[in-house]
């Protein structure tokens, strides 16, 4: 999924647990308003249409989430940003310089703030799953157990044999079954992702892999599976992926400052594209926690919502240990003390994450860019088990 290897690898999951490091130290910044800076964590005001207040109005222990800047420091962990919004009200941003890899710019050392888009690499895979549900509850498309082959009528003399068995909610939950591998080093040529992006047709290289088991019985995480997703959208909407998501999600989310990117061949790059400000990515896992709705309007359905973050199968590898996968989430929990917290992420590579806490009316989104590091996710973990949960003090939070 991407122009350079290591800079768009999307397996680097495989040790998310461990903690994140890099050669830039993380300091933090403050945000600069005109009229005074803001420290610790004080949202900025930025006509964004997110209701701010401070931590403790909302049950937060505004002091312990001070913390979370010195922990990053500590860690050396390359954090670019921490955002957190409870009940509804942003309630914390920070920003941080440090190393990225921005899509098509190339490396080095940058800075942040709450109007900085970032690469959100693997999270566009969720969002893929809220236009495919957006399309169905328009009657766009049927229901997630349409057959793929069906969207795909142009490619039939290509498909595989047992391709007519596997339906978009096997794409959706990684378990089509195609004989698919991106645990590889990039230039390895066993490596299907590259072709995503290299090869002008990457719909036909995905059709025309072989079916390695049943669909339905083996988890494999699988970008080519969302790259047909985001094309079966353009065709059963008749506009870009792009155009699509902007009427159909962004626009009733109040996301104007986006981007979605595409490979060297011109397709849009579905599964790992999308670039956003933290703050709106944001947005995206509040709209999650509220089942789809925001400000009265439903956007997608609850139903499919609900049925998005059901875990289906277990995910062992690209956090480092054992969590759960839905369609495009993942669910995982953290043991806070004698708290054990269920959330919902969205997953990118470097260490983009949104985690949804529904039990504690919680969102936080996390952006980094630890590309090439086994240690990736450490941090946002860290700082989710060890400042943001402790610093709940209420316990009837929704």
């Amino acid at each position: 999924m991407r122009e350079v290897g290591r800079k768009f690898r999307h397996l680097g999951f495989a040790a998310v647990v461990a903690l994140a490091t890099s050669g830039a130290s993380a300091q933090p910044r403050e945000f600069s308003t005109g009229q005074r800076n803001l420290a610790c964590g004080s949202p900025a005001s930025i006509g964004d249409g997110w209701p701010t207040a401070t931590p403790e109005s909302v049950g937060l222990d505004g002091p312990r989430l001070c913390g979370i800047a010195a922990r990053l420091v500590a860690t050396n962990a390359n954090v670019h940003a921490v955002v957190i919004v409870r009940r509804g009200k942003l309630v914390f941003e920070q920003y941080f310089p440090g190393y990225d890899e921005p899509w098509g710019l190339g490396g080095g050392r940058r800075d942040f703030d709450a109007t900085t888009k970032h690469d959100m690499r693997s999270v566009s895979k969720s969002v893929i799953s809220l236009l495919v549900g957006i399309a169905i509850d328009r009657d766009l498309i049927k229901n997630a157990d349409e057959p793929v082959v069906k969207f795909f009528p142009d490619y039939s003399a290509v498909k595989s044999p047992g391709w007519d068995n596997i339906t978009l909610r096997h794409l959706l939950t990684m378990s089509s079954g195609i004989q698919w591998d991106e645990n590889r080093a990039w230039k390895d040529p066993a490596n299907d992702e590259p072709h995503l992006g290299s090869d002008d047709d990457p719909f036909r290289y995905v059709l025309s892999k072989p079916i390695a088991t049943p669909p339905d019985t083996m988890w494999n995480y699988n970008g080519g599976g969302t790259e047909l997703l985001g094309n079966i959208l353009e065709r059963v909407s008749g506009k870009s992926l792009d155009e699509f998501a902007r009427e159909a999600l962004f626009a009733p989310l109040g996301i104007s400052d986006w981007e979605w990117m595409k490979y060297r061949n011109e397709h849009i790059a579905s599964a790992a594209g999308l670039r956003l400000r933290p703050r709106d990515a944001a947005k995206i896992g509040q709209l999650v926690l509220n089942k789809g709705a925001r400000a009265g309007r439903q956007i997608v359905s609850a139903k499919w919502v609900e049925q998005s973050i059901t875990p289906r199968f277990q995910a062992i590898g690209y956090f480092g240990g054992l969590f759960y996968y839905g369609q495009q989430w993942w669910m995982g929990r953290t043991l806070t003390g004698d708290k054990d917290v269920k959330w919902i992420a969205a997953v990118g590579l470097g260490g983009q994450r949104i985690f949804i806490v529904p039990e504690l009316d919680l969102v936080v989104v996390t952006t980094s860019g630890l590309y090439s590091s086994p240690r990736q996710g450490q941090a946002a973990l860290d700082i989710l088990a060890n400042f943001i949960i402790p610093s709940v003090r209420d316990n009837n939070a929704r």
